[in-house]
């Protein structure tokens, strides 16, 4: 995805006296959880196993208001098996043969799908990627088309939550009210779908804790915003 705002994780003394550190703060930990949402680059994979991600989302967290645990998000998983968990978990599906005579095949997606509409029985995939769409335009950010991921992928709506966080941080303290739509309509569903989901898997390792927390954050984050608006 890409916008015409700052990079994530901007020289914030900069903006000394003007920058909602707390909503920036947010940001920073939305971009976190987008990086894990795709598969683990060899810096990532190090970071986790040596406790640096945890640290530093530990950080983050404490800079906000925001009353959530960050769990232990460590792994002893090397870059090659930690990769291989991701697609396990994330992209590859379950496949069998049910008939070998004829080949029949049983195959089903994977476990824990990165796309909200595979978690919205009642919704087509085009309303929700079209709202999506809709949403990302308003605010003037467009998919990064050399991904080639559609508008539901758990990285895009991170980023764009990421998104609306840096814009209520340094722009437009009203940005906090369009995030909290975007909560009820997408990124909530989408993070309680994901834990739900992971819940029952064996062997998730790091992506378990992470996905309890990627919940926990946007519900507190709702909460949050939803009080600032109590008389």
């Amino acid at each position: 995805m890409s916008t015409d705002t700052p990079p994530s994780d901007p020289d914030w003394d900069r903006f000394a006296g003007e920058i909602d550190r707390d909503a920036a703060a947010r940001a920073a930990v939305y971009d976190l959880l987008a990086r894990a949402m795709d598969e683990p680059s060899a810096e990532l994979a190090e970071a986790m196993a040596a406790g640096e991600f945890e640290a530093e989302l530990r950080a983050l967290v404490e800079q906000t208001s925001l009353d959530v645990a960050v769990p232990t998000i460590a792994t002893e998983d090397d870059h090659e098996t930690l990769c291989a968990r991701f697609n396990d978990l994330f992209r590859l599906g379950h496949a069998q043969y049910t008939d070998r005579t004829d080949g029949s095949l049983d195959a089903s997606g994977p476990p824990v799908p990165l796309y909200e509409s595979s978690y919205r029985d009642q919704v087509s995939w085009n309303d929700v990627n079209l709202d999506l769409a809709r949403a990302y335009d308003y605010f003037g950010v467009e998919v990064d088309q050399t991904n080639r991921q559609h508008h539901d992928h758990a990285r895009l709506e991170l980023q764009f939550a990421s998104y609306l966080c840096r814009r209520e941080a340094a722009v437009d303290a009203s940005a906090a009210n369009a995030r909290l739509d975007f909560h009820d309509r997408h990124l909530g569903v989408l993070a309680s779908g994901m834990n739900a989901a992971i819940a029952d898997e064996p062997g998730t390792d790091v992506y378990g804790p992470l996905l309890a927390f990627f919940e926990a954050f946007v519900d507190a984050d709702v909460e949050d915003i939803d009080r600032r608006d109590e008389p």
